[in-house]
């Protein structure tokens, strides 16, 4: 690891040399996560975003992890999806399925909750909700002790230049969504339009949130996510991730920490 160190409010930060070290890290994070809980819960609930994230988590299905990861005990969700076909190139569980979910490791096919893409994204969101919650009842996905949200015990995210996550975007009311688990945009910033997206509480709820962040046109956003700003700055979408009882890690590489104030790291 090129440095680490912990902001006072805003977790764990992990800053890397490279891609490939970044990606090393992020293996042996989510190895530790899903070994501490298998062996607390017998399962272990992940939720995946799109974008670079799942390049950047095939280190997990090479030696040793593809051997010594229990991916029998795997449950897989997505925090965010696009309302597209599975086999179409927009698709997150596309992307995971090419590269993840497809490789030499044994996840159970029926423990990957993936949306239903034959239904508008309204009707997509609220039958993930009620997928989730059967899940929640039956504490396969466990529960928060200080709402009803499900915690999961990790979710994965990515964000993008505008400082968004899931697919919850600056500006846009979602943001607001408090009584949801699950909702559904139509008019998303950027293409396609219609997707789905874990709700803040949801994200807030998780024991563990990751957020992984490269390249040079995301340093600003990071910087606005992380650093003090000036009260009157619009919060970004990834500065409102701030988990209310669990633990927030940060996994940068160097391009995309370019613009971070000047932290105290311990090599």
């Amino acid at each position: 690891m090129a440095l680490s160190g912990v902001h006072k409010d805003r977790g764990e930060l992990r800053i890397h040399e490279s891609l490939d070290e970044l990606g090393t890290d992020l293996a042996d994070y989510v190895a530790e996560l899903s070994e501490a809980s298998v062996k607390e819960r017998g399962v272990f609930a992940i939720a995946l975003s799109g974008g670079s994230l799942i390049g950047l988590m095939g280190k997990l299905c090479e030696a040793p992890y593809n051997k010594t990861v229990d991916w029998t005990k795997w449950y897989i969700f997505w925090a965010d999806e696009r309302v597209v076909a599975k086999n179409h190139a927009d698709s997150n569980y596309k992307l995971a399925k090419d590269g993840l979910l497809s490789k030499q490791v044994p996840i159970v096919p029926s423990h990957v909750h993936s949306i239903n893409d034959s239904l508008s994204a309204e009707e997509a969101a609220n039958e993930y909700e009620f997928d989730i919650r059967q899940l929640v009842k039956t504490r396969t996905i466990g529960v928060s002790d200080i709402s009803d949200c499900p915690k999961f015990d990790l979710i994965l995210l990515g964000m993008g230049p505008d400082g968004h996550v899931a697919s919850l975007f600056p500006s846009q009311s979602v943001l607001d969504a408090n009584d949801e688990w699950v909702t559904f945009i139509t008019d998303s910033p950027k293409p396609p339009p219609e997707r789905i997206t874990f709700t803040l509480p949801v994200i807030n709820s998780a024991s563990n949130v990751a957020v992984v962040v490269a390249g040079e046109d995301k340093a600003e956003a990071v910087h606005l996510a992380i650093d003090d700003v000036v009260p009157d700055c619009p919060p970004l979408p990834a500065r409102m991730v701030q988990p209310t009882k669990g633990k927030l890690v940060w996994f940068l590489d160097k391009s995309a920490a370019s613009k971070l104030d000047g932290y105290q790291f311990s090599e």
